[in-house]
């Protein structure tokens, strides 16, 4: 069996070029946010979990890069702030041509882990 940390290079190296930079700097932002957030590999894409449960997914698309887990009560909090993207239950679309801003992933994730954290 592979390792986590072999299975995020290979999933990486799949992608082209330019994808790879942007998800790159979203799983830079996840970390920078949690830092005690430990890094995982399910459902054919990378995440990160924080006190054994699941924080964030991140992968990469076509047209789009994505990050999940993102509740209705995120998705409501930062409305504004996720204007003009593409939000579906539990996840949020930022397209190619424009990725996330490192301030939004970084609120993102901090909401994310005050739900991880109330779960308990």
């Amino acid at each position: 069996m592979k390792s986590v940390g072999e299975q995020v290079r290979e999933y990486f190296a799949s992608l082209p070029p330019d994808v790879r930079r942007k998800l790159k700097s979203i799983r830079s932002q996840v970390r920078a946010a949690a830092p005690d957030a430990v890094e995982h590999f399910s459902y054919g894409i990378p995440g990160f979990k924080l006190d054994d449960k699941t924080l964030v997914w991140y992968a990469a698309y076509r047209n789009h890069v994505s990050i999940y887990p993102m509740g209705e009560a995120i998705r409501s909090k930062y409305a504004r702030e996720l204007t003009g993207l593409k939000t579906a239950k539990g996840t949020i679309q930022f397209p190619l041509e424009t990725p996330p801003s490192s301030s939004l992933v970084k609120k993102l994730v901090r909401a994310r882990i005050a739900e991880v954290r109330r779960s308990k």
